[in-house]
Order: C-alpha cells, then sequence, then structure tokens
C-alpha cells in the first residue's frame, strides 16, 4: 500500500514541498511508500494550451531527483496523452489503486483531477475514496509556478529563488561559439540546454554558480543577443572566475544568484571590455 499525490510538480517549489511533506509524514507513520505519480509531457503541450510559449521549470529528470531529494520514495512518470487526460476523476482514482497501490491520496487544496475537475471537497463524497483516504493540505503562502515563471521572465531570479527554495538553474552541454570573448580577456562557456523547452531567464547579465568538472565556480552568465557584435540569435554564455580549463562538450550546469544588469550595446569591444571588468567584480562576492 501507498501514500501517493498526483500532479506536474513543474519546479518542485515550497508550496509542492509542503503537500510533499505531508505525503512522507503520513507514509511514514503507517509503514507505507511514499509515492508521487506525475505525468510527461506537460498538459499545455499535449493539450496545446500555449503549447508555442510554454516553458518549464524543470526537465523530468531534475523534477525526479528534487522529488526524490524531498525523501519520496517513487516516482511513478505517466504518459501524458489525450486518452489519458479523457480521465474522469473516479477512473483516475481507481488507477491509482489498482496501479499504485493507493490507500491515501494527498491533495492541496485547489488541485483538481480528472477531465471532470473533481475538487477535494467533491472526491470526498466518490465511492472509490471509500477505499481510498483523501487528505486535503492547506496553502502554503502564494506560490505557484505559474509566478515563478513570471518571476523568470521579467529577471526577478532572487523572487524565483525565494518561491522555489532553492536557486534556479539550468543544464546543458559546451558548445563552440564564435570565441569572441577570449579577443578581450573574457572567455565563455556557450550552454545548449538539454531541456529545449526549459524557462531561460530575461535577457541580461547574473552572477551565477557553475558546476563544471565536478566542482563549483562563480561566474557571470550573459543571456541575450550580444547586441555590440550584431549577434541575432539568443545564447546563454558565462564567463567563469579564476577558471582557465578547456571544457567544449562538457556538461554544465548554472545556478542564478541575483541579477546584474540589462544586456545592452556598447560603442565598441573596449566599452564592453570595461563593463565586463565591472560586472566581473560585481559577481565575484
Amino acid at each position: 500500500m501507498s501514500v501517493v499525490t498526483t500532479g506536474f510538480f513543474d519546479g518542485v517549489h515550497l508550496g509542492h514541498r509542503h503537500v510533499l511533506e505531508t505525503v512522507v509524514s503520513l507514509a511514514r507513520s503507517a509503514g507505507e511508500e511514499a509515492v508521487v505519480v506525475t505525468f510527461w509531457p506537460h498538459p499545455r503541450a499535449v493539450l496545446q494550451q500555449d503549447a508555442r510559449d510554454f516553458r518549464l521549470l524543470s526537465s523530468l529528470d531534475e523534477k525526479k531527483q528534487l522529488l526524490l531529494s524531498l525523501g519520496v520514495d517513487r516516482v511513478e512518470v505517466l504518459p501524458f496523452t489525450r486518452s489519458f487526460a479523457s480521465l474522469t476523476a473516479a477512473e483516475y482514482l481507481s488507477l491509482l489503486q489498482e496501479r499504485f497501490g493507493a490507500s491515501v491520496l494527498v491533495m492541496g487544496y485547489d488541485n483538481r483531477i480528472g477531465s471532470d475537475r473533481k475538487t477535494v471537497a467533491e472526491l470526498c463524497h466518490t465511492e472509490r475514496s471509500e477505499c481510498i483516504s483523501i487528505v486535503p493540505v492547506e496553502a502554503f503562502g502564494d506560490t505557484s509556478s505559474t509566478k515563478i515563471r513570471k518571476a523568470l521572465s521579467d529577471g526577478l531570479v532572487e523572487d524565483a529563488a525565494a518561491m522555489l527554495g532553492y536557486n534556479y538553474g539550468l543544464q546543458g552541454a559546451v558548445v563552440a561559439g564564435n570565441r569572441l570573448g577570449r579577443t578581450i580577456g573574457f572567455p565563455t562557456a556557450n550552454m545548449q540546454l538539454y531541456e529545449p523547452l526549459k524557462l531561460v531567464p530575461m535577457n541580461g547579465v547574473y552572477a551565477v554558480e557553475v558546476e563544471v568538472l565536478g566542482s563549483t565556480y562563480r561566474g557571470m552568465c550573459n543571456i541575450g543577443t550580444r547586441p555590440t557584435v550584431g549577434g541575432v540569435t539568443r545564447t546563454i554564455e558565462t564567463h567563469l572566475l579564476d577558471f582557465s580549463e578547456e571544457i567544449y562538450g562538457l556538461p554544465i550546469g548554472l545556478r542564478f544568484l541575483r541579477r546584474i544588469r540589462d544586456e545592452r550595446r556598447f560603442p565598441s569591444l573596449d566599452a564592453l571590455r570595461t563593463q565586463l571588468l565591472q560586472d566581473r567584480t560585481a559577481c565575484s562576492f
């Protein structure tokens, strides 16, 4: 038997964690498994609700790692399809019981399940709830994945971190760029994201922590089109402080600490270099 919660859990933010703490606590008390049943891909992508512009706070692997780090015993991923989306709440409760042995379903106060969008209160009155106990969890602050996406889109990475409970990050591989940074004393690692639907913060310069080669370094990251050199493609480029290794082709991770300034066009490379010296100082503490 298991204590289950279900949802997409994008970002696994503090509101989600409040629900997960209840799941783990109830499971430990009852000697049962704490199980998260989540979905992939995001329902918006399948149902085409703003799918063109919608971006994720966490990749599937990141989400699994975050959930397991909170004491969950098992993370089950169901393919989200149009057929799956058509399941009623009663049918979904049956699935949770039959496939995952759910004896308790923990739900956020505003969560709804099934194609009929049943609330916690409504679920407590279904016949299936005689076999599965429904446990509601009250709201935790004013946190939501939507608000976090908005904060990141506005460059407010510190506000996003306060809602997430950790610094927002990106994961990818270092790919070749135009190597212009080397010519002015600021070599950069150009990142290609592993998950192309990950939300990238607003264009600008950020103080970041960089994970590469098994260690963590401070860095300054520029997100944007590099207008000083006539760039048009949006890139994610990071200069690592006190670092000189060759890392092309290697995995790299960024954690955003704070926003330093807007990206802007400078009249010359010398003017850009002068600004980058100031940026490096701002990012070094």
